[in-house]
């Protein structure tokens, strides 16, 4: 579950739902991840069997990733929790507001 719901591990399998990514493609789409950092939290999710890792035999190495169906149900409930989040921005900002006026 650490994987899934730290930063790193929510926002690639977010950004892994619109299909397989290659390595580099995926390290722009999850703005401010490391390289070290990705492929940490890609081997993570690949050994808790929620993304799947195909390494192509060329010159120089294609890899590419993808969410297993695993991966997907999963992904799928953290964009719903991240939608949710976001649409209830406005309270949360009035309630940090209110925190702050006491």
């Amino acid at each position: 579950m650490e994987h899934v719901t730290g930063r790193w591990g929510a926002l690639a399998m977010v950004a892994l739902l619109d299909g397989t990514t290659r390595f580099n493609a995926l390290r722009r789409r999850v703005d401010g991840i490391s390289e070290k950092m990705l492929s940490q939290t890609l081997h993570a999710l690949e050994r808790d069997g929620l993304v799947l890792r195909e390494a192509k035999p060329t010159i120089p190495p294609h890899v590419e990733y993808s969410l297993t169906p695993l991966g997907r149900d999963v992904a799928g409930k953290l964009l719903d929790f991240i939608q949710l989040l976001e649409s209830r921005m406005p309270e949360v900002m009035t309630a940090r507001e209110e925190y702050d006026a006491r």
